[in-house]
């Protein structure tokens, strides 16, 4: 992580939201965010999540990246989403466990590229953790296992502060991503924690999400210099 991340214990209020719709949860984040636009003095936040069955687009498009017709997707009951976050078409759904950090950047001292770098690197301390070795690709942003993707970065910045995040794909059906050209790329596989591990022989070793939603926070903490503090904090 590059050194000049000042890291001093800054307070962070928590939030899991279970299972959320996406856009509920994209509320959410635009609240939290124009609450701490609006007084500087309010913590950062970070929300956990998992989402029901959707495809969120990016500022660089993606619903060119489809490759499956509207009505399939409706008898799937899978919506599709524009988003003002950076890159091209995901995929969220449940088992896939998603991080918002809506965080004060400029306050922080964190630079967007460095924010990014630790977003991957908590992914791959994560996966690590559980015995699978992944990296990140010139190719494009989020964390790899070999040639197949197993965790996405995206992110929007206003006046300094973020929201959308990363997702990590822990145990989720991945049959929806080859509905799509992940991330605007052909002939992209991608895997998650279960499918590393039952490759491995370790299907039993699957985390919980609630373990991974720990680790998560610990590594952000740790990573960046935060604290945890109780959601209704004055600080």
């Amino acid at each position: 992580m590059p050194e000049r991340i000042d890291k001093k214990n800054r307070p962070l209020v928590f939030r899991d939201l279970g299972v959320l719709e996406y856009n509920r949860a994209l509320a959410l984040q635009i609240d939290a965010r124009e609450e701490k636009i609006a007084c500087p003095a309010l913590p950062d936040q970070l929300f956990f999540v998992e989402h029901p069955p959707v495809f969120t687009l990016g500022k660089n498009g993606g619903r060119e990246n489809l490759v499956v017709s509207d009505d399939f997707l409706t008898q799937k009951d899978v919506a599709v989403i524009q988003t003002d976050r950076g890159g091209n078409i995901t995929y969220h759904g449940p088992g896939q466990a998603v991080l918002y950090p809506v965080i004060d950047l400029e306050k922080a001292k964190i630079g967007v590229a460095d924010f990014v770098h630790g977003l991957e690197e908590i992914m791959q301390q994560i996966t690590l953790k559980y015995g699978i070795r992944a990296d990140r690709d010139s190719r494009n942003h989020g964390l790899w296992v070999g040639s197949s993707k197993i965790g996405s970065v995206g992110l929007a910045i206003k006046k300094g502060v973020s929201i959308h995040g990363l997702a990590l794909n822990v145990k989720p059906d991945l049959t929806p991503f080859s509905w799509i050209n992940p991330c605007g790329m052909e002939n992209v596989s991608i895997t998650s924690v279960k499918a590393e591990l039952k490759a491995a022989g370790r299907q039993t070793e699957v985390p919980s999400m609630d373990e991974i939603r720990d680790d998560f926070v610990t590594c952000f903490c740790r990573l960046f210099g935060f604290k945890s503090v109780p959601e209704n904090a004055h600080v």
